[in-house]
């Protein structure tokens, strides 16, 4: 994908050295509309003086601003905050670590994407059951209905149901719908790309994506109930070993 460069300049701005930074959001799922924002999200790493002294770094650094009619959101955590994510049924960080959509790299996180396989759990299964749930009762409770909140409850279900199934994270509803075959989700997905972030759905049905939800969710509980993945976290102390070498390089 094009990348704006306003979107390089807010990235070169922060004031610290970079483990990795995404796109998440609508690019990540799929799904952009074309007045979508950008959301960047990513990792930094504090140095040592900033962690251990009286006068601490900021462990989360968030930054909004519009550039050139471009909304771009900014957030970033501290590699030891970001790794105690990871170790939690915190799929959103999974989510980012494993995005393709990858702005600045490292070594190093390409061994923690290694690392973090060993963070996956079944209890995962409980985060997307969780998010699903928020994003339907958003969907019911706006007149009209928008496409937007009936697009996040499918890709989160299907996200859920495919890392329960394959251990694997997949955020992109396009990709996720070749595996699942969902006919209505083409429709969806167009009518987002075609029209407004906040768009108004056409054609809707209240009761048939009802018992799509429904019927989702009760697969997503299945899914749990017949995963092979790990019940707790074991990379633990691999984390450990890599924060200290981070904190370490940039001392």
């Amino acid at each position: 994908m094009n990348i704006p460069p306003s979107i390089s300049t807010i990235i070169w701005q922060q004031p610290y050295p970079f483990l990795f930074t995404i796109i998440s959001g609508s690019h990540l799922y799929g799904f952009p509309s074309p007045d979508s924002d950008y959301d960047l999200r990513g990792v930094h790493i504090l140095p040592v003086q900033e962690v251990i002294g009286l006068e601490t770094g900021n462990e989360t650094i968030e930054v909004s601003e519009v550039c050139e009619a471009l909304e771009i959101d900014l957030v970033t955590h501290d590699v030891k905050k970001f790794f105690l994510m990871l170790l939690k049924k915190n799929g959103y960080v999974l989510e980012q670590l494993y995005s393709p959509l990858i702005l600045t790299t490292s070594p190093e996180h390409e061994e923690l994407k290694f690392i973090a396989k060993n963070c996956i759990t079944r209890h995962h299964s409980y985060h997307y059951i969780g998010f699903a749930a928020t994003q339907w009762k958003l969907f019911e409770k706006e007149q009209p209905h928008r496409v937007k909140p009936l697009l996040y409850v499918y890709r989160v279900l299907l996200t859920g149901i495919y890392l329960m199934q394959t251990g694997i994270i997949e955020s992109n509803l396009i990709q996720l719908n070749q595996v699942f075959n969902l006919p209505y989700i083409p429709d969806l997905i167009v009518q987002k790309l075609s029209g407004l972030e906040n768009s108004n759905l056409s054609d809707f049905n209240v009761n048939f994506h009802q018992k799509e939800y429904e019927r989702l969710r009760y697969q997503l509980q299945e899914a749990y109930e017949l995963s092979t993945l790990p019940e707790a976290p074991s990379a633990k102390a691999a984390l450990h070993n890599l924060l200290v070498r981070l904190r370490v390089c940039v001392s």
